[in-house]
C-alpha cells in the first residue's frame, strides 16, 4: 500500500510554469512506477508521463513532450511534474499514480492514486 499526495498546483497565465509534488508514504518508493495524469472537465482521465524506479526510463504523452518533465527523488519519496511553456489546454486536475514493474499509459494500469490537485492557466 502506498500513500500519495499532490501539491503545487495553482492558476498560471499562459506561457507560465508550475512544478507539481507528488510525496509518497507506504513501501519502498523506489519500487513503483509513478505517473501523472490529468482530467479536465467533461473529459477522460488521460496519460500525461510516467517514470520507473530508477528514473531512467520515463514517457511522455505527445501533447506535453518537449514541455514538461518528470523526474523523482527516491530519497524523499517524491515525484515531480515540471511544466513550462503552459497552454490553457494544460487546464486539469493533475494526479499522481503508482504501479509496479513497467510504465503504463493508461489509468487502468494504476493501483494507488492520489487526490490530485488543480492547474488552472488562464489565456
Amino acid at each position: 500500500q502506498v500513500q500519495l499526495v499532490e501539491s503545487g498546483g495553482g492558476l498560471v497565465q499562459a506561457g507560465d510554469s508550475l512544478r507539481l509534488s507528488c510525496a509518497a508514504s507506504g513501501r519502498t518508493f523506489s519500487n513503483y512506477v509513478m505517473g501523472w495524469f490529468r482530467q479536465a472537465p467533461g473529459k477522460e482521465r488521460e496519460f500525461v508521463a510516467a517514470i520507473r524506479g530508477s528514473g531512467i526510463s520515463t514517457s511522455y504523452a505527445d501533447s506535453v513532450k518537449g514541455r514538461f518533465t518528470i523526474s523523482r527523488d527516491n530519497a524523499k519519496n517524491t515525484v515531480y511534474l515540471q511544466m513550462n511553456a503552459l497552454k490553457p489546454e494544460d487546464t486539469a486536475v493533475y494526479y499522481c499514480a503508482a504501479r509496479f514493474f513497467t510504465i503504463a499509459v493508461v489509468p487502468e494500469g494504476y493501483a494507488y492514486w492520489g487526490q490530485g490537485t488543480q492547474v488552472t492557466v488562464s489565456s
